[in-house]
């Protein structure tokens, strides 16, 4: 290809390019300052270059990285500048830009580096689109290689169609259609056959509704692609279609009688499929399909016989997840679809208790004396199948999924093999959260499979127990701690002297998830042999015993804190036997190994303060307060990134337990606490071709399809620190005067953090709470009272979430009422809420209106979300009204509001007969 720009222009850049991929820090950013330096002077000419180098360069790495840093200035804005360079480039040197680029699409021999060119011609492509100017010269090519002869080429051409779908949606069906047969039929290449389906999958989800009946019958050659591939390439194929089962799932309806035939062979090795069914071919043997329910491998006794000791290989295993990934997709995206095909349930439901029950039986003495949060075997813990069963049952509900779970499960747990019994155990666990309301009918008969298992002579399956009851507390919350109680705490409490740490630390922890649903009366018969065998845990030297594990430890005292605050003032009785051995914890835990332990401790003292009160606590509250004052004032440790959240909770309990008398300390506990109140939202955007960084405290989303990092350990402590202020000002009312200024100069912004929802809502309890605390201390202002109302008018006239916007006028009404009512408001701000609310009417009337007018069938698919929907805006529709009832009882809005919700789609109360799963 020709040169498009002089030879020392190129010598130039690839001198500077050479620089960039060395390891030298300081060569390198020369060469990035270089870049920029050319790209500011002379856009077109280096970007050109840039182009024709990634053509010219003898090496692979040069060519692709060229395309890659092309891809990335090209749309990027330069520093100082708005606009990306694409955008200042002329109309011939776009031209030549894109001859360029099509020139690498075509000739370039690397694979590797022709996938970099398809990216960045797909960018382009997509780009320009956008900007109305559309690239027919690569549609032409595109069109040409996908019918060429070099197979390279075909590949390369389906990538472009998968990655820029514009290019193909407005030519005519048929010969689209016709184009994407072809590839996914390609006899020469299993890579063009992907690339096909990939573009396939692009294309249907690009597809308007209206074309979606004329495109559907892709779907035959799409899924004939799977048969005749092998395994090394089958995961990806299943992979690829994945995103299409949870976009388009009503795509594979008509299929799915016949890919049942398919991928029970790929979940379940077990089955024989007999001869591999295609769609075209959907049964092949004689007798209909082969794969029935129960399966015929199941024993005597309904227990699952070990399918292999591991996978047979890494590709199986790769194929098998990928499957169930597929029809779990499939399962959550239109769960009544998938209900009425028989079998669908039953195949992953067995699917995942045979994967749950695949551990190592060697790994039983590493997971004995691993530390739990450092576990080597949890690499290898079949994860995968664990979550897939709870995923279906959230999908389905109990009537689906619990009768072929519970053919298998009472088997598996009295099966020989503790691999089996251990994921029975596991199974009820993970399916509880979704199946809980069919599930409580039939509680006992559950409790009465799992508590027996207390005393199997395996310890993980012992640990699986705890698991499995700590989960159902939690799932079933209130009605298993009131009906069962006593078989419950029973079995823990016994379990609490297990031989093995890691099993009675799990029933300490299973304690926790107790209590947290336990009415007080109900714990307090079991009280003393708690406590009296957590103390055992937390300090078994007393009576002789060996040195107890850290973990250990810091279980046992979690847990004490948990009994406790459930227990209330009953608890002071044990009073004097722990305290004293958690000031010793926080007087002397002070190198790193016992971080935890002491921040453990810290937690639980807390709680206990406020369980016995202050008359029981003031005798050690000084000691407590010395102590945390000592570990608040002593060096940083950048290591220990949770001593500052432990802090904050537990001044905060200090407070609660105290009442009043905690006022001398708030010049101890406001700076830190303000400074976490202060803390912006620390955020990185990664470009598209960047890998974002696993960085722990740090959450990436995807946002306007690029990666964004959010450093979530910061946020989570901001909104700490709100939920600390509210306590605070609760508690001390007046008291919290010296501080009032200074917290609703950070409230009112944060009214609008809308990085984390949990500091919106603190904000808006603690603006009537400042009001009341200046009102009664004397020092409110009216500059206060005009900047917290103007601000809150702000926020309801802008607000779209409907629950907050119900928070937005509690706190209007509520900081109303502090004030002495509407008289004290200028009349600019009661206009303005009035203004600000016939809005919000307005787009509630226009956003249900707009429901009402959707087709009945639409509306039967999404009926729980919608109700959950119409169910938060009437919270929002009452708290609207309640706030006009405080400027009139009798305000001509009310009306407004009682027409709006009478607008509702009024689908009526939760109906316990769709238990599971949307109608779909």
């Amino acid at each position: 290809m020709e040169s498009v720009v002089p030879p020392q222009v190129t010598a130039e850049l690839t001198q500077i390019l050479s620089n960039l991929v060395l390891g030298d820090n300081e060569i390198r950013s020369n060469a990035e300052k270089a870049v920029n330096e050319r790209l500011e002077q002379t856009p077109e000419l280096y970007l050109l270059a840039l182009a024709q180098f990634s053509t010219s360069a003898d090496t692979e790495v040069m060519r692709s990285f060229s395309l890659v840093l092309l891809r990335r200035l090209l749309f990027r804005p330069p520093i100082n500048q708005r606009l990306p360079l694409y955008d200042h480039l002329s109309s011939p040197s776009l031209t030549t830009l894109e001859r360029i680029l099509l020139h690498s699409l075509q000739h370039e021999p690397s694979p590797a580096v022709r996938r970099k060119a398809v990216d960045t011609v797909c960018d382009m492509a997509n780009n320009s689109m956008s900007r109305g100017r559309p690239w027919h010269a690569l549609q032409a090519q595109a069109f040409a290689m996908a019918e060429g002869s070099d197979s390279l080429s075909r590949e390369a051409a389906f990538r472009v169609f998968a990655g820029s779908p514009n290019l193909v949606i407005d030519l005519q069906t048929e010969s689209v259609l016709s184009v994407l047969q072809k590839g996914l039929q390609d006899h020469e290449s299993v890579e063009v056959r992907s690339a096909a389906l990939r573009a396939s999958v692009s294309f249907l989800a690009s597809s308007e509704p209206s074309q979606i009946p004329h495109v559907a019958a892709l779907m035959y050659p799409m899924l004939n692609t799977l048969p005749s591939t092998s395994h090394s390439h089958l995961s990806t194929f299943l992979s690829i279609l994945t995103p299409l089962a949870s976009s388009n799932p009503t795509l594979f309806a008509p299929h799915l009688p016949n890919l049942l035939k398919f991928l029970p062979g790929l979940i379940l090795p077990s089955v024989d499929p007999e001869p591999t069914p295609t769609v075209a071919h959907p049964n092949p043997a004689a007798g209909g399909s082969s794969f029935v329910f129960p399966p015929p491998s199941v024993t005597q006794n309904g227990s699952l016989p070990s399918r292999h000791a591991s996978p047979e290989d890494e590709e199986a295993e790769e194929v098998r997840k990928a499957a169930l990934e597929f029809m779990i997709s499939l399962t959550e995206a239109k769960p009544n679809m998938v209900k009425r095909v028989d079998g669908w349930t039953n195949t992953i439901v067995r699917g995942c208790l045979e994967g749950m029950a695949e551990l190592n039986d060697e790994d039983t003495e590493i997971w004995l004396e691993a530390d739990p949060a450092e576990d080597p075997t949890d690499d290898d813990y079949p994860h995968v199948y664990e979550q897939a069963i709870d995923r279906l049952a959230c999908a389905l509900g109990g009537k689906v999924v619990l009768p072929p779970a519970f053919m298998l499960i009472p088997g598996m747990l009295a099966s020989h093999d503790w691999k089996a019994r251990h994921a029975g155990l596991m199974a009820i666990a993970a399916i509880a959260e979704g199946t809980n309301r069919v599930m409580a009918e039939e509680l006992g008969k559950v409790v009465d499979l799992v508590t027996p298992m207390f005393s199997d002579p395996h310890p993980r399956v012992r640990f699986a127990a705890c698991q499995c009851i700590g989960q159902l507390c939690t799932d079933l919350e209130g009605i298993i701690q009131e009906e069962y109680h006593q078989q419950l705490l029973t079995a823990l409490i016994h379990t609490l002297e297990a031989p093995e740490p890691r099993v009675h630390s799990h029933a300490a922890a299973a304690l926790i998830n107790f209590c947290e649903g336990v009415e007080r009366e109900v714990l307090l018969p079991y009280l003393d042999p708690i406590v009296e065998r957590l103390l055992k845990l937390l300090n078994p030297g007393a009576s002789g015993g060996p040195q107890p594990k850290r973990y250990v430890q810091e279980q046992a005292i979690t847990t004490l804190a948990m009994v406790a605050d459930a227990s209330e003032a009953t608890f002071a009785k044990h009073y004097s036997s722990i305290m004293p051995l958690l000031l010793n914890v926080l007087q002397n835990a002070n190198t790193p190994e016992y971080r935890k332990l002491r921040m453990k401790a810290m937690e639980c003292a807390g709680l206990i303060a406020i369980a016995v009160g202050s008359d029981v606590f003031r005798p050690d509250a000084a000691a407590f307060i010395e102590n945390l004052m000592r570990i608040q004032n002593s060096p940083v440790d950048p290591d220990d990134t949770m001593l500052g959240h432990y802090l904050i909770a537990t001044w905060a309990k200090v407070c609660q337990a105290m009442g009043q008398e905690f006022e001398p300390y708030l010049p101890v506990v406001m700076p830190p606490l303000l400074q976490a109140a202060s803390a912006k939202a620390d955020v990185s955007v990664y470009d598209e071709d960047e890998v974002a960084e696993e960085k722990d405290g740090w959450e990436t989303i995807s946002m306007d399809g690029r990666q964004v990092g959010i450093k979530t350990s910061t946020i989570e402590e901001k909104c700490q620190a709100f939920e600390t202020l509210v306590i605070y000002c609760s508690t001390l009312g007046p008291r919290f005067a010296p501080y009032l200024s200074q917290s609703l100069e950070l409230v009112l912004p944060s009214l609008k953090f809308y990085f984390h929802d949990g500091v919106r809502e603190a904000s808006a309890m603690l603006i009537p709470m400042l009001l009341a605390c200046g009102k009664n201390s004397g020092t409110l202002t009216h500059q206060m009272v005009t900047a917290s109302f103007s601000q809150l008018v702000n926020c309801i006239g802008v607000e779209t979430d409907a629950s907050f916007l119900a928070s937005l006028y509690k706190c209007f009404a509520d900081s109303l009422r502090v004030i002495g009512g509407p008289s004290a408001l200028p009349q600019e701000i009661q206009d303005g809420v009035m203004e600000a609310t016939k809005r919000q009417l307005q787009s509630f009337a226009d956003k249900r209106k707009a429901r009402a007018h959707r087709p009945a069938s639409q509306l039967a698919d999404d009926k729980e979300d919608l109700m959950l929907v119409e169910e938060v805006e009437d919270f929002a529709l009452e708290d609207m009204g309640k706030m006009l009832l405080e400027f009139d009882p009798a305000h001509p809005l009310l009306v407004a509001i009682s027409s709006v919700k009478d607008l509702g789609l009024n689908l009526g109360r939760w109906d316990s007969d769709d238990e599971g799963g949307t109608e779909s």
